[in-house]
């Protein structure tokens, strides 16, 4: 069976899952340690109508985790990140407790002690006395398999590990670990429970130190071994070209040398290669910079750090696909979300291409025998969607835009993908149409990301090409005989919004909100934003000039009103079934932009235009409301497409542009000139 299905022979979207049980009313954390507190601040603050229980064996910790937490909750509240009647439900109906007797009515209970085999059997047979045949148990472990921990165990198929990764109550992934008496149910719950409260959760095989670990733990333990040939300074600088913090740094961060040594011991069950490096065992401190920090690296140093560091990253990743533990798509997602790594490992390939691939696995194989090499060719490694992710619902395909870590901002390489897989399913029998979605519950997207804009200022022509680029996927769906409805699921902005106006229809939950909010960064929508709504929607014209020359948002009941929703739901799991629905009902109806010049209404440009308490350029406003009229009385959707690019290329070679972009990129508020 294909990996992947293996491990989610469900859904991959966790949000398409019906879960059996409802979001748990008492929910346990058991440790109250280093991470347990961690763990139950992220339920208490996704959940805050929960009574939480945190549980130790000893006074003091509980104490500390009540002073962290009350911490946490306080920042949030200072940094206004929270609002002060969220905060008091968040900090009410916390236990404080030693007595394992207060848990027996908790359905969900996550053990976070100390990684020891027997203390958590112990305290397994402690809690599977206690709460209801129902409840479902879940160990914290970075890296002992559930068979070892579970085995003593009444019902083990109520039992899985949960891994989560420091920060635990802000870090996104969470392992759920698929082992052969876990039921599928139980998986299917939790996958669908961390998703619904605000987290990444990924599915991995019941292998040593499962996937995530085994890229961290060898990472580390391989720089140790190069202290041989640099200092931790030199080698974290190195490692900086592809993580954000180098190993030593992250390991004085988390006193992660005997978990090193623990980990890799485990490990080492898979031969003597992955012994753990002895001096991790005789240090406490490394003595490395904080990230950034010149550090001076000879040239010949350099490259022996490097090509050793990439060896092992290469390696690892190798035997995870090639022996089914995780995904292509979770690995190389998981990197950059759990691990800090600026690409996944696949992308870093992919950027020195095979040739060089080959040469420093063969250089690793040569000084550090015995650890994996790849099983398959190098094409095997890269052909697979790196952010989004395709699944099957009666014919509909769900194509869900997974980038949570950036709210689902749209890259080029993602409507790319969203484009080869309409144009792959277009002309298959089998499949009735499509749906497409965000990851999550918060957005479907948060427009494009704007980083790359930096480059193209300035440059008319660049900036011309850049919108038709972009606007590929949208090109395509406009020629589509099968329908694509947009699912929005939170909010759609910018250049999200323009992919999600070109589906033939759109559904929505409660909390949607659309924008335009390219203004205010002194552009204009440049991807059909300034030209679409006009054609489809042209009753709501007046609305749609507030939204593009003064960014007004749209909630989701306004956007129904306005026409441009046909139907709201009230809840995720209603979200996508509501959106197969409509492609059902678009089959052989599908509606089309319309040709030919529209009537709009007059727009005019204020002499000092706002975006709420904003001030704008007058200059960027002036060229969008240009660009409205103009798009609106070209005789031909096709003509107005290109006055739509034309207007977003002329506003990023004014000044507008240059100070609004450069502004958000240094988080600051723009001084808009003219």
């Amino acid at each position: 069976m294909d990996q992947a299905k293996r491990l989610y022979p469900t859904a991959y979207n966790p949000l398409l899952i019906r879960p059996i049980y409802p979001l748990p009313k008492e929910v346990a954390v058991v440790g109250a340690g280093t991470i347990g507190p961690d763990i139950g601040y992220y339920l208490k603050s996704a959940l805050p109508d929960i009574t939480l229980y945190l549980v130790d064996v000893a006074e003091e910790p509980l104490k500390k985790a009540e002073k962290r937490l009350s911490g946490y909750i306080q920042k949030a509240v200072d940094k206004n990140k929270m609002k002060p009647e969220r905060a008091e439900a968040v900090a009410a109906n916390i236990v404080y407790t030693t007595d394992y007797g207060q848990i027996k009515n908790c359905t969900l209970v996550i053990e976070a002690a100390t990684e020891n085999i027997a203390l958590k059997q112990k305290i397994f047979e402690t809690i599977e006395g206690l709460v209801s045949e129902e409840a479902i148990i879940t160990s914290n472990t970075s890296s002992i398999p559930a068979d070892r921990i579970f085995n003593k165990m009444n019902k083990p198929e109520r039992a899985t590990i949960t891994h989560f990764f420091a920060p635990a109550w802000r870090s996104l992934p969470v392992e759920v670990i698929k082992w052969e008496k876990s039921a599928q149910e139980v998986v299917d719950y939790l996958f669908w429970f961390f998703a619904r409260t605000g987290k990444a959760p990924i599915i991995t095989d019941n292998a040593i130190c499962f996937m995530l670990d085994r890229i961290f733990d060898n990472w580390c333990n391989e720089a140790a071994y190069l202290l041989n040939e640099a200092t931790a300074a030199q080698i974290d600088r190195v490692a900086q070209e592809f993580v954000f913090a180098g190993p030593f740094f992250v390991l004085n961060m988390a006193n992660g040398n005997p978990i090193i040594m623990e980990t890799n011991t485990l490990q080492m069950e898979e031969g003597a290669h992955y012994k753990p490096a002895p001096i991790l065992g005789s240090v406490d401190r490394w003595l490395t910079p904080r990230p950034g920090t010149p550090v001076e690296v000879p040239d010949a140093i350099q490259s022996t750090v490097r090509d050793r560091l990439l060896g092992i990253f290469f390696s690892q990743s190798f035997d995870i696909i090639d022996r089914g533990i995780g995904t292509r798509e979770d690995l190389n997602f998981g990197c950059q979300i759990a691990l800090g790594f600026r690409n996944g490992p696949f992308d870093v390939m992919r950027k020195l291409g095979e040739a060089e691939v080959k040469r420093i696995m063969e250089k690793f194989e040569t000084e550090r025998p015995g650890f994996p090499q790849a099983q398959a060719d190098f094409s095997h490694y890269q052909d697979f969607n790196r952010f989004v992710l395709v699944d099957d619902i009666n014919g509909v395909k769900v194509i869900t835009i997974r980038r949570p870590q950036a709210m689902n901002a749209l890259i080029h390489e993602i409507t790319g993908e969203i484009y080869k897989v309409l144009e792959k399913y277009t002309d298959d029998p089998a499949v009735k149409g499509f749906v497409v979605t965000g990851y999550g519950t918060a957005a479907f997207s948060a427009g494009a990301d704007i980083g790359k804009f930096p480059e193209m200022l300035g440059d008319f022509e660049a900036s011309v090409q850049y919108a038709r680029d972009y606007s590929l996927v949208q090109r395509f769906m406009d020629q589509m005989d099968k329908p694509v409805v947009a699912a929005i699921n939170g909010i759609a902005v910018g250049g999200g919004l323009e992919v999600a106006i070109r589906c033939h229809s759109m559904v929505a939950t409660q909390n949607a909100l659309f924008q335009f909010p390219e203004i205010t960064l002194g552009i204009v929508p440049g991807i059909g934003g300034c030209v679409v709504p006009y054609r489809r929607w042209p009753q709501a014209a007046d609305r749609f000039h507030e939204m593009i020359c003064a960014a007004r948002p749209i909630k989701a009941q306004e956007a129904v009103d306005m026409g441009m929703v046909s139907k709201l739901v009230d809840d995720h799991g209603d979200l996508i079934p509501a959106a197969v629905e409509e492609v059902n009902r678009l089959k052989g109806n599908i509606p089309r932009v319309a040709e030919g010049k529209v009537d709009i209404p007059e727009l005019e440009v204020p002499e000092a235009p706002m975006a709420g308490k904003q001030p704008l350029s007058k200059e960027a406003v002036g060229i969008a409301a240009k660009t409205v009229k103009a798009g609106a009385a070209a005789e031909s959707f096709e003509e107005a497409l290109e006055i739509g690019y034309r207007g977003f290329a002329e506003t990023a070679c004014a000044d507008a542009a240059k100070e609004g972009i450069s502004a958000f990129l240094e988080k600051r508020k723009p001084e808009y000139k003219k």
